[in-house]
């Protein structure tokens, strides 16, 4: 019973920690983007995904994921992306293009149901489009 209770007050401290630290480490990362990467150097790699990268390519990529990645790993991934990423990086032009423009790949079948509502939080504050799937039927 006492250590129940130690372990419940050592939680928030502990997620506090991990917060700020996310915080700081994210800020540091969207003030060095937006600082350092050209607009060229963000629009040609983007460009390249689309235009360059064969869609057999992102479909073989996908399946991997869905193979190696469990669908417990996805959904804490996305459940860290969504409580952990501040909103600054979300103010960020040009981090939220580069998101959206990788993350309009992420078919709507690899996220685990359970992650489905964060997921929809994370496209939303990132402005991710759906993906036109390019599977066939």
């Amino acid at each position: 019973m006492a250590e129940d209770m130690a372990t419940q007050g050592k939680k928030p401290k502990f997620d506090s920690i991990i917060r700020s630290l996310a915080k700081r480490g994210f800020f540091l990362f969207v003030k060095a983007v937006d600082k350092y990467a050209p607009d060229r150097l963000l629009l040609f790699g983007l460009n390249f995904l689309d235009k360059r990268v064969p869609n057999r390519l992102i479909s073989f990529a996908i399946r991997v994921i869905e193979k190696v990645a469990s669908n417990r790993l996805r959904s804490f991934i996305i459940a860290v992306a969504d409580e952990y990423v501040p909103d600054e990086v979300a103010n960020s032009r040009k981090v939220c293009t580069v998101l959206a423009g990788v993350g309009k790949y992420i078919p709507d079948e690899i996220i685990p149901p359970e992650s489905t509502e964060r997921w929809e939080n994370i496209r939303a504050k990132f402005h991710i489009p759906k993906l036109i799937s390019s599977r066939p039927k």
